[in-house]
C-alpha cells in the first residue's frame, strides 16, 4: 500500500479493484448486505452534495432522513411508497431549504437560502435517491443479479476504456471548459469498451436466459455508456461551479463518493427503466 500512495496510478487502480469487488459481493449476496452498502453510498453522496452546495445542516439532516427512509421502504418491498416519499421529500426540502433564515451556518459558511439553494436542495436528494431506487429495484427482479452487473459493468467498461484510450491517443478535448482532461477519443473508447464488454457478458447470459436478442444489448450499453460520460460531465460542471477539485476526500485516489458514481447515477436510473419497459429481467 506504501508504494501505491507513492503512485497516484497506482493508488487509483487499487481503490478502483477494492470497490468493484466489494460492490460485486454485495450484488452478489444481495438482501442486507446489498440494500447496506447502497444506502451507505447515497448517503455519503448527499453528504457531499451538501458540502458542495453550502446547504444548512437542518436541511441536510432531513435530507438524510428522507433518503434514510426511501431505502428503508424499499427494503420491504415497497417501491410505490419510496417513489411517493422521494417525490415529496424533494418537494418540501426545496421549499424548507428555500424558507430558512440567512443566519444559519453551514459548516462555517453561510447557508444559500434563495431560490437556487432551495433547487438545490431538491435536486441533491433526486440525484442520491433516484439511482438508490433503481439499482434496489433492479435487483430484486428474478434475473436481478445479471441485470445489476450489467449495469455496474457499462460504467466500468465505459470508465476503463476511456482511461486507457484517452491516454494512449489522446487529441481534441471533449469538453475543455467543464473537463478540460477528457477527450473525444476517450469518450468513444470508453462507449466501445462497454459495447464489447457489457454487451458481450448480456449475450452470454441474460439474451440467452431471457430470450433476447443478443444485438439489443449492444445497442443498450453503447447508449448507458454514452450516459455515462454524461454523468461524468454533469458532476465536473458542478464541481466547476462550486470551485472544488473533488466531491470529497473519503476513496483514496478518487476522491469522494460522487467522482466514483458521477456515471452510475443516469445509467442507473436509465438501465432500470429498460428493464421496467420490457420486462427482460422479469
Amino acid at each position: 500500500m506504501a508504494a501505491a500512495e507513492r503512485n497516484p496510478l497506482l493508488l487509483r487502480i487499487v481503490t478502483g479493484v477494492a470497490l468493484v469487488a466489494l460492490a460485486l459481493a454485495a450484488v452478489w449476496v444481495g438482501g442486507t448486505a446489498y440494500t447496506a452498502l447502497v444506502a451507505a453510498a447515497t448517503l455519503l453522496m448527499f453528504g457531499e452534495w451538501g458540502v458542495m452546495h453550502r446547504m444548512a445542516r437542518l436541511v441536510m439532516r432531513a435530507g438524510l432522513v428522507i433518503l434514510a427512509g426511501v431505502i428503508l421502504l424499499m427494503s420491504f418491498g415497497r417501491s410505490a411508497e419510496a417513489m411517493l416519499l422521494l417525490g415529496f421529500g424533494a418537494i418540501i426540502i426545496g421549499f424548507f431549504a428555500a424558507s430558512l433564515g440567512r443566519s444559519i451556518p453551514a459548516g462555517g459558511v453561510t447557508a444559500r437560502v434563495d431560490r437556487a439553494g432551495g433547487r438545490a436542495a431538491a435536486m441533491g436528494l433526486l440525484y442520491c435517491g433516484l439511482p438508490a431506487l433503481a439499482l434496489l429495484w433492479l435487483r430484486g427482479l428474478s434475473l436481478g443479479l445479471a441485470a445489476t452487473v450489467f449495469v455496474l459493468v457499462c460504467v466500468w467498461a465505459t470508465d476503463i476504456g476511456a482511461f486507457f484510450a484517452g491516454r494512449a491517443i489522446g487529441g481534441a478535448r471533449l469538453a475543455p471548459s467543464i473537463s478540460p482532461n477528457k477527450t473525444w477519443a476517450g469518450a468513444v473508447g470508453g462507449v466501445i469498451g462497454a459495447m464489447v464488454v457489457a454487451g458481450g457478458l448480456a449475450i452470454a447470459y441474460l439474451a440467452r436466459v431471457g430470450g433476447t436478442g443478443g444485438i439489443a444489448f449492444i445497442g443498450i450499453a453503447g447508449a448507458l455508456a454514452v450516459l455515462s460520460v454524461l454523468g461524468d460531465l454533469f458532476e465536473s460542471w458542478l464541481k466547476r461551479r462550486a470551485g472544488v477539485k473533488d466531491s470529497g476526500s473519503i476513496l483514496p485516489g478518487h476522491g469522494g463518493v460522487m467522482d466514483r458514481l458521477d456515471g452510475l447515477v443516469p445509467v442507473a436510473v436509465a438501465g432500470a427503466g429498460v428493464f421496467a419497459v420490457t420486462g427482460w429481467a422479469g
